[in-house]
């Protein structure tokens, strides 16, 4: 007897950011929702932040790894800088306040694992993100604007 499960074998999928829109976040940020996958809670989003900016901080409950694609910016807590072609390795239950410096627009590339909760001065948690925020921030942006989702959970 052949206990062997079937499994569905699922082809490489190829996005373009191009086609989807820039989301309003925390009023001075835009986000680009890339993926967002229900079966790992993973989300890929494009963040794209003006300069001289301060993100409120946040702490992630999984890891998140962040690719610099143009401008500068560091956590407020670290004493490195991103620049255009880094990667940071965020590591899981890790907290920190992003900032961008320099003079020019920045914009990263973020795989991000779990949630991420966002801290006021106090340590509270004011607003917290996971792929199925992002994905309804979307869904609303989308229908607000009157533009067709694209289905950004596809496996195919």
């Amino acid at each position: 007897m052949n206990n062997a499960k079937v499994v569905e074998v699922y082809n490489a999928s190829n996005i373009c950011p191009d086609d989807l829109p820039w989301i309003p976040y925390f009023g001075v940020a835009h986000f680009k929702l890339l993926k967002a996958n229900p079966v790992t809670g993973q989300s890929i989003t494009l963040l794209k932040v003006p300069a001289g900016t301060k993100l409120p901080t946040h702490f992630h409950s999984g890891t998140v790894i962040v690719y610099t694609v143009q401008g500068s910016w560091r956590y407020i807590e670290d004493s490195w800088v991103s620049k255009a072609g880094d990667v940071v390795y965020e590591p899981a239950a890790s907290t920190h306040t992003p900032e961008s410096v320099g003079d020019e627009e920045v914009i990263t590339l973020n795989i991000t694992e779990a949630t991420l909760d966002y801290l006021n001065e106090n340590g509270d948690i004011i607003a917290r993100d996971n792929w199925q925020s992002f994905l309804q921030k979307y869904h609303d942006h989308c229908a607000a604007e009157g533009i067709t989702p694209i289905d950004v959970t596809r496996f195919y």
